[in-house]
């Protein structure tokens, strides 16, 4: 399954947030985009975004940056995936004309997907995810010896 670019980044700069912004501490647009190998310009389109919608505050200033605007706990990642893209979650449209293949396939596959990916998203918030992330990729960093 391909998403798009926007709802890839975003879920990407929202647990880097709450990754390395930790103690409430601000985590800048470049450090993202240095951290993440994503272009500064895209990225403050879609921290527009997610500040738009409630999931970050923006502070600026010297130590400015991004925070999350409440606890990670409370973001629902569905809330997330439908902010930046509305489709991506959206239930198929049922077909008028009973016994097309289509139909059928839409109803016993494409639905089912579906439905598995908004109770999945449903169920998951961003704390959960974002420790996730952090144990996948921890080991990886056991490793590393200056």
């Amino acid at each position: 399954m391909r998403v798009s670019t926007r709802v890839e980044y975003g879920l990407i700069a929202l647990t880097d947030i709450a990754l390395h912004g930790g103690s409430g501490q601000s985590v800048s647009g470049p450090e993202i985009a240095a951290r993440q190998n994503i272009s500064n310009k895209y990225l403050e389109h879609i921290l527009l975004l997610l500040r738009q919608a409630g999931f970050i505050k923006a502070q600026k200033g010297l130590r400015g940056g991004y925070t999350l605007s409440r606890p990670a706990e409370e973001i629902i990642l569905s809330d997330v995936l439908n902010a930046l893209d509305q489709n991506i979650l959206a239930d198929m449209g049922e077909e008028n004309e009973e016994g097309e293949l289509r139909t059928v396939i839409n109803k016993c596959f494409w639905s089912r997907i579906n439905s598995n990916l908004n109770q999945y998203t449903d169920n998951l918030n961003l704390g959960d995810f974002a420790n996730g992330c952090r144990n996948s990729f921890s080991d990886k960093w056991d490793l590393y010896v200056i």
